[in-house]
């Protein structure tokens, strides 16, 4: 007798997309997950009347704060963003969610581009949004600090280690936006599918996790202007090596999942335990066994030897 396989819940990939899009401080996760739910529950089916609940909670956090600094600028993201999701998925609705996730992040940078360089001083204006942003952030992580400390000071180099990462996430936000847009879809996309159609499935599991061979053009790219390019180019070109290593590390993160057969409660501490202590060695780690995955499909590889 064949055993049915058992699914896998499917909110905690949702609740760790969720945590990945709050992780960086230039964007504001709660609304990129917000805006492109809105317009997916008003641009695609939907068969429960829950999910017009949902969208009436979340459409608080579209039309609350001072509309000052950066309130504009990332609700047009979010915006261009969702618009350009719902329409790849009223184009092509058996693409996958991370190649649509992917061409809608393109495009609405693209538009972001041409609508920011069309405006004068418009890229000063933004980095100078986005700094004042990133700093406040990182000044209150370490006044939160300091009263927690007895004596009420901190030590002077882990103060400058502070605001050396801080000055670094400004350098790449283009990068970190990207990537918090793109995990914030997901549970977007996720919140759709569970509250408009009752499936919990709207997001595949990590070991299956893959894009694009073709892409590794544009991490190719970014070490080229890195390497050869003045100090725009090679803005661009660290902006480029920040997001596709991103995805390459998670890509690599996947094939090692997929080989240690999935997700475990001991696997999740024992990854816990060592980003803990052995971050940079991991990241640096899982990111070559992406980059190499591109050209030995080790996956598909796997699955021919055990067929």
């Amino acid at each position: 007798m064949t055993e049915v396989p058992r699914r896998e819940h499917g909110w905690p990939r949702a609740a760790a997309l969720f945590l990945v899009a709050m992780a960086f401080p230039a964007t504001r996760a709660t609304l990129l997950v917000a805006v492109p739910y809105l317009l997916m529950v008003s641009g695609l089916p939907v068969r429960r009347a829950s999910a017009y609940l949902i969208g009436a909670i979340l459409a608080a956090a579209v039309v609350t704060g001072a509309r000052e600094g950066m309130w504009w600028a990332e609700r047009g993201w979010a915006v261009l963003v969702a618009g350009w999701f719902v329409a790849l998925t009223l184009r092509r609705p058996e693409t996958g969610f991370l190649p649509r996730a992917l061409g809608s992040v393109a495009g609405a940078a693209a538009v972001a581009v041409v609508a920011v360089a069309m405006r004068d001083g418009g890229w000063g204006a933004l980095d100078w949004q986005v700094g004042e942003r990133v700093r406040g952030y990182f000044a209150g992580g370490l006044e939160a600090m300091r009263l927690l400390q007895e004596r009420g000071a901190l030590s002077p180099a882990l103060v400058t280690a502070m605001y050396g990462v801080a000055e670094g996430q400004i350098e790449v936000f283009p990068a970190t936006a990207a990537l918090a847009t793109l995990a914030a879809l997901g549970v977007a996309w996720w919140l759709y599918v569970r509250m408009a159609h009752g499936d919990d499935q709207g997001l595949r599991p990590l070991r299956e996790f893959r894009f694009n061979d073709q892409l590794v053009w544009l991490f190719v790219g970014g070490v080229a202007l890195m390497l050869v390019g003045g100090e725009g180019l090679k803005r661009a070109g660290t902006n480029a090596i920040v997001f596709m290593g991103a995805l390459y590390a998670l890509r690599g993160a996947a094939v090692v999942s997929f080989f240690g057969g999935g997700q475990s409660l001991l696997g999740a501490l024992l990854l816990f335990l060592g980003l803990v202590f052995m971050a940079p060695l991991m990241v640096v780690g899982a990111l070559v066994i992406g980059l190499g995955d591109t050209w030995l499909d080790l996956r598909a590889r796997a699955r021919a030897m055990t067929a």
